[in-house]
């Protein structure tokens, strides 16, 4: 597959910042979200007629869409806030030799990477002040469809964020007097920003370590879901596992084994992204609103217990630890600094060279990623086109009936991980689209 650049331009919203909306806060969770961009791939039918007339139309739907989300045409000023100075977002377009049917097909990570607008990964800790926030890549295929990719720096959007600006921007396209709510709420109230002067998260991600990881896709359809659902539900720690819990139950467990090191010695961890826009009464902050207002939770035991744990016993600590993210506990905890303080001294055990192992759970399910309709129909298919170490990534099929699931180990691992038996048994490693 070869992509050719056919223009590369900077977007401005089409209507000029107000002087008092000039600056958007950081929050604690916005200082502490990995130093990378957060990806996004669409891909198109080839059926529609005029997809390749498109393009003034879509730049200008992105401007007024800039408008709205205006923190994005900024730049990082630094740790604690974003200079909406409307300098705009990257709007690049390719063309793609080869056949989209192909890239559905094979769905290599490594081949969809080409046709993001900028590599995902920071080569800092923070983006200089001439980096783009967003940048988007529009990718016509020669043989027909379109490939729509998206790039947010990670410190001013999570993964609901991106759902939300892509069907914003998608409704602004199919009509331009589309009403969009407001998006940009100061956060900061909920959860204060932190010095960070001493304090990095950017081990979390290397480019240069990224090459030596695969990543790839497990499906798991409907019926094998609700079969899991039972095996991991049988037992007392929880009895009605959700599809999120049940798969990660399996993924987690199969990982735990392959990347076996020290058994006398080793600490396991599973930490899981939760959106706390839901959990949080009365909401606090609107279900759109932009940002980062998710955190992780961490559930940990030894590697001693790990032998013992049934499914039914791993999932019920997986359910504990997302169920203890209540109004409450989420109050409390960041009233004193004390996400920030969790994840600090994390960060000093790994530097240290703790014994401590960490599996990473992210859920984009029940995003409307695949209500994303810019006029021309909603998208075949998507991912999340990113690469990283002992990570799980779950999107829903596109029947919205199963999971997805992108996971990413060293070679080796990913070798023994797909002859598990757990995973032979649930999940699928093809499919068409």
């Amino acid at each position: 597959m070869e992509v050719q650049i056919i223009s590369k331009e900077i977007l401005k919203p089409s209507s000029s910042t107000p002087q008092h909306l000039r600056t958007y806060k950081l929050s604690v969770l916005d200082q502490l979200a990995p130093p990378l961009y957060i990806p996004i791939i669409l891909f198109y039918s080839p059926a529609s007629e005029n997809l390749c007339k498109n393009s003034d139309h879509l730049k200008k739907s992105f401007s007024r869409t800039l408008t709205h989300f205006y923190p994005f045409a900024g730049r990082i000023k630094d740790d604690f806030s974003v200079d909406c100075n409307d300098d705009g977002a990257e709007f690049i377009e390719s063309r793609v030799a080869g056949d989209i049917s192909m890239v559905l097909e094979q769905a290599d990570i490594n081949q969809q990477q080409q046709l993001l607008p900028c590599s995902p990964y920071g080569k800092s800790s923070k983006l200089s002040t001439d980096q783009v926030t967003l940048a988007v890549q529009v990718n016509y295929f020669n043989c027909g469809g379109v490939a729509i990719s998206i790039c947010i720096w990670h410190a001013v959007a999570d993964a609901s964020t991106l759902a939300t600006f892509v069907n914003c921007w998608a409704a602004i396209s199919r009509d331009p007097n589309n009403v969009i709510d407001e998006v940009v709420f100061d956060c900061t109230t909920l959860f204060p920003p932190q010095d960070l002067s001493s304090f990095s998260l950017h081990s979390f991600v290397k480019e240069d370590v990224s090459s030596e990881i695969v990543m790839k896709r497990f499906l798991f359809d409907g019926s094998k879901l609700a079969a899991l659902r039972d095996e991991v539900g049988n037992g007392p720690s929880l009895d009605r596992p959700s599809r999120f819990i049940a798969v990660s139950t399996l993924i987690l467990t199969a990982m735990m084994t392959v990347t076996r090191e020290n058994e006398a010695m080793q600490i396991n961890a599973a930490t899981i992204a939760v959106d706390l826009r839901r959990r949080l009464k009365p909401p606090a902050v609107p279900k759109q609103s932009i940002g980062n207002i998710s955190q992780v939770t961490i559930a940990s035991w030894p590697e001693s217990e790990s032998k013992e744990l049934s499914y039914n016993g791993l999932a019920g600590k997986l359910h504990e630890s997302i169920g203890m993210m209540n109004d409450d506990y989420i109050r409390k905890f960041h009233a004193g600094g004390g996400y920030f303080n969790l994840l600090k001294r994390a960060g000093e055990e790994a530097r240290k060279g703790s014994n401590l192992t960490v599996f990473g759970f992210s859920s984009w399910c029940n995003f409307p990623f695949y209500e994303t309709d810019f006029g021309w129909g909603k998208p075949l298919w998507l991912s999340p086109a990113l690469k990283l170490n002992k990570v799980a990534i779950f999107l829903d099929t596109k029947d919205g009936e199963g999971i997805e699931a992108w996971i990413g180990l060293s070679k080796e691992d990913m070798v023994k991980f797909e002859q598990d038996s757990g995973i032979l048994t649930y999940a699928s490693f093809s499919a068409s689209i």
